[in-house]
């Protein structure tokens, strides 16, 4: 009789979530390598994924904790309480925001305990470094619990990245970044280069290649992309205004919602962009792949926000790479590495509009180059995001954190 598989535990902030599809497709992928897999949800989210239940976290369960558990581990457990409780007084948090995820990590922590002891995890894995990392990182302490950790451009760049981030990857069995420049970040702050691996997402199966349209007057620029300021939608808005007045002809779709979508559509106005630019919302995974399939060119403007916050590899850049959309972005962060320039696309400053209507003159005329640019994009996805390949490499990653000793 074969002994049962041992459990792995993984932790999302929200599961699962439209705007992070990325994260859905690593658990389908990781569930098809046969491994055991127990979902939990700390902010919302819940119910059930692909046969796989998600439990969430009701906060009513945060009362008995305050009531009951944090007193009776204070006597049980007097050192791990101090700590959290130094660390607490003695350090700002970066944010309100991110003071609260930290906090929540905590909560769980200190309420499912129990339930993880009636079937202790092999190993726990936190998707995000805020609050799930921070529930991983405790219940080591309680337990002495193998946990891994994800570390995101939001957990490294955010108001300066997570209040406890050092402290949670130091101890981690692994850390999983999906970009080199996350993996630099770290490294330069610390993270023992050894416990970083640079795995990417992908794709499980590969989207047809589209042909080149043969008349690209009026272009078709498709921006997908939450409406927040990192984004940098109002620089886009100035350059749809400057290919307006250098009378070149383009009709825009801008897919996503946002808290600055009221301001964005104002702006528009403002600009006489109405008939040429449409805010579309929000759509499944299914609707954005019909919007690739109708584009020329995929528009990315990241910026750095004032917060520190800023995009890595963003996954619908790959996505259009893969379906044959030619993709112009900003110089920021990990999207170089997927967008290189004059090889699988090309890069322009936002605060140069001029710069963007010269890149878009020339995808317009010029078939030889679009071709080769999508060629060699398409290329680059397929060695690079390959889901069945950087999933088994996760789950080698998975294997070997439950093994061995700690650190």
């Amino acid at each position: 009789m074969s002994s049962p598989k041992p459990t792995i535990v993984l932790l999302f902030t929200t599961f699962p979530k439209t705007s992070e599809t990325f994260l859905q497709r690593d658990v389908a992928a990781l569930q098809a390598q046969g491994l055991n897999l127990r979902l939990y949800s700390l902010w919302g989210g819940g119910g059930e994924f692909r046969g796989l239940p998600v439990r969430s976290f009701s906060k009513w369960k945060l009362v008995p904790l305050f009531l009951f558990e944090i007193p009776w581990q204070c006597v049980r457990r007097p050192r791990v309480v101090r700590d959290l409780f130094e660390g607490v007084l003695t350090r700002r948090a970066p944010s309100w925001l991110n003071f609260w995820e930290n906090m929540l990590g905590a909560g769980f922590a200190g309420c499912f305990y129990r339930e993880l002891q009636r079937d202790p995890p092999a190993l726990i894995h936190g998707a995000w470094a805020g609050a799930p990392a921070t529930a991983g990182w405790i219940l080591w302490r309680m337990f002495g619990w193998h946990y891994s950790s994800g570390a995101h451009a939001y957990d490294i760049y955010e108001h300066g990245g997570d209040w406890w981030l050092l402290e949670k990857l130091r101890h981690a069995r692994f850390i999983h970044a999906s970009t080199e420049a996350a993996r630099r970040e770290l490294v330069e702050r610390g993270v023992p280069a050894a416990q970083i691996q640079v795995i990417r997402r992908g794709f499980d199966t590969f989207p047809p290649f589209k042909q080149l349209r043969p008349s690209r007057q009026p272009m078709r620029l498709l921006c997908i992309a939450r409406l927040v300021p990192k984004k940098g939608l109002d620089y886009q808005l100035a350059i749809y205004a400057a290919l307006k007045t250098a009378g070149f002809k383009f009709e825009a779709r801008i897919v996503g919602d946002g808290p600055l979508q009221s301001a964005l559509e104002a702006r528009t106005r403002e600009l006489g962009l109405g008939d040429q630019v449409k805010f579309l919302g929000r759509f499944e995974q299914a609707a954005v792949w019909e919007q690739l399939a109708w584009a020329d060119v995929l528009l990315h403007t990241g910026i750095v926000a004032p917060s520190g916050d800023r995009d890595g590899l963003p996954n619908v850049i790959p996505e259009a790479m893969a379906a044959g959309v030619m993709v112009v972005t900003s110089p920021v962060s990990a999207t170089t590495e997927a967008v290189q320039q004059e090889r699988t696309g090309l890069v322009a400053e936002v605060t140069q509009p001029q710069e963007w209507v010269a890149v878009l003159q020339r995808l317009a005329a010029n078939d030889a180059l679009a071709d080769r640019l999508r060629g060699a994009a398409r290329r680059w996805v397929e060695e690079n995001y390959d889901a069945h390949k950087n999933t088994a490499r996760l789950a080698a990653c998975f294997t070997t954190a439950m093994q061995g000793p700690e650190f």
